[in-house]
């Protein structure tokens, strides 16, 4: 297998042996779950039920909002008790519909088995999205979307993203290592959709028995090739993804397809065989709890549970508790509030205590260009830095501010503690309230 990788990126200690080992284990129902209408990227899910209706495990509570949205399906079995203001774990606050779990209902999902070879192309996108499927990588973009490929578009490379390179989260590592089967089965449903020309499954030189694993089933898949790439943050990274295993570049302010690649998670290409074999919806996945927690895991977990409640179910936190993340150390957001529920995007939930959490004064810039040397993106960030500033936002988007991927590896490396991540997240979320 030849290595291959990116410009840029930094070396990180994956600090992922705490919960490497630890299976994919289900969790007792907490009392009441919180499913906010905005789960994933696109206008937020509308609810079609009323309060205090009973509702069952995978029925839909919430249709599309829009042409870029999907619905909402309940993850228990329980009494539904209206919407109320809650928060989110993307930040502020958000209306979620709250439903009280009853314990006396514990009937499963009612799995019904589909003829898979006689559904058409539209049909399977169609159910896609009535599943309520989205990318399960954190970004949370609605995959029956990004799978209707514009017709003058060809994909050379379909690349299945197994790298997962955010340090401390094991999630994806361990349906590689339970799963591999069945995502192989939703890659093939893929392929059938988009007809690449070759298939990827691309994970990390830190998974080599995950890409043992995948390399056993995929001898029942010739058209596949497993890819093992260096340990280096951000290869995950969509762009950064497509231009190591294919050499070719994604245009600035153009998308995967644009370049020949189409990408999509482990997750959600398990959730994709779920959804098109069985019709499950998505309303449950797998998130690591770790870091300064007793017991760091893996559990499939209903969309909606508390953060809190898990916390508690890894066996509460190690010391004075300093920091909850949604995510890994490097892109995931802290919490205000640790009873922020688990969304679609939910790919883990980092626990730091007080002792693990910097808190230093910021320095003035040295121009020392570590910044520049790290970005994957091969922008400069020290001098977006100074035109932020100055709030010249005009000039920060001229000088290539939205093509930020927000990895952090400025902030990470930067020897005078400069927020440069949190600013370019300001600039340009200040660029598109400006553009609407």
């Amino acid at each position: 297998m030849k290595l291959l990788t990116f410009r840029g990126g930094v070396y990180l200690k994956g600090r992922k042996g705490l919960s490497k080992s630890s299976p994919i284990q289900p969790i007792e129902l907490p009392e009441f779950v919180y499913l906010p209408l905005s789960q994933h990227t696109g206008s937020p899910s509308k609810p079609i039920i009323k309060k205090k209706d009973e509702v069952k495990v995978g029925e839909k509570i919430a249709e599309s909002g829009g042409k870029l949205s999907v619905p909402l399906h309940s993850p228990v079995n329980g009494v539904y008790k209206g919407t109320q203001l809650y928060p989110h774990p993307l930040g502020g606050m958000s209306i979620a519909m709250k439903i009280h779990v009853d314990p006396e209902k514990t009937e499963p999902w009612e799995r019904v088995k589909r003829e898979v070879d006689s559904l058409s192309t539209d049909e399977i996108v169609e159910i896609i999205k009535e599943c309520g499927i989205v990318g399960m990588g954190g970004a949370a973009f609605p995959t029956f979307f990004k799978l209707r490929i514009p017709p003058d578009k060809k994909i050379k490379d379909l690349i299945i993203n197994g790298v997962e390179c955010e340090p401390y989260l094991t999630s994806d590592y361990r349906l590689m290592m339970e799963k591999s089967d069945d995502i192989f089965k939703g890659i093939d449903i893929i392929r059938r959709v988009l007809k690449p020309d070759r298939v990827w499954i691309a994970t990390e030189s830190n998974k080599m028995d995950a890409a043992d694993n995948m390399r056993e089933s995929c001898a029942s898949y010739p058209w596949a090739s497993i890819v093992v790439l260096p340990t280096k943050y951000p290869q995950g990274s969509e762009k950064q993804l497509i231009s190591a295993i294919t050499g070719r570049e994604v245009p600035e302010g153009g998308l995967p397809f644009d370049a020949g690649a189409y990408v999509q998670n482990v997750g959600t290409a398990l959730a994709i065989y779920e959804a098109v074999n069985f019709g499950k919806p998505l309303y449950e996945r797998v998130v690591t709890v770790t870091g300064s927690v007793r017991n760091p895991s893996n559990f499939l977990v209903p969309i909606g549970t508390p953060f809190d409640y898990l916390i508690e179910k890894a066996g509460g936190v190690v010391g004075k508790e300093g920091k909850i993340i949604n995510g890994g150390p490097m892109m995931g957001i802290a919490q205000v509030r640790r009873e922020a529920p688990v969304i679609k995007g939910s790919t883990g939930i980092l626990i730091q205590n007080e002792k693990e959490v910097l808190k230093g004064e910021v320095g003035p810039c040295i121009r020392c260009a570590s910044c520049v040397d790290v970005c994957p993106i091969n922008l400069l960030p020290t001098e977006i830095y100074k035109v932020v500033e100055l709030n010249d936002y005009e000039r920060a988007e001229k000088m290539g501010v939205l093509s930020c991927i927000e990895c952090g590896n400025c902030s990470y490396v930067c020897p005078a503690g400069i927020p440069l991540t949190q600013q370019f997240k300001v600039a340009k979320n200040e660029i598109q309230k400006r553009r609407k």
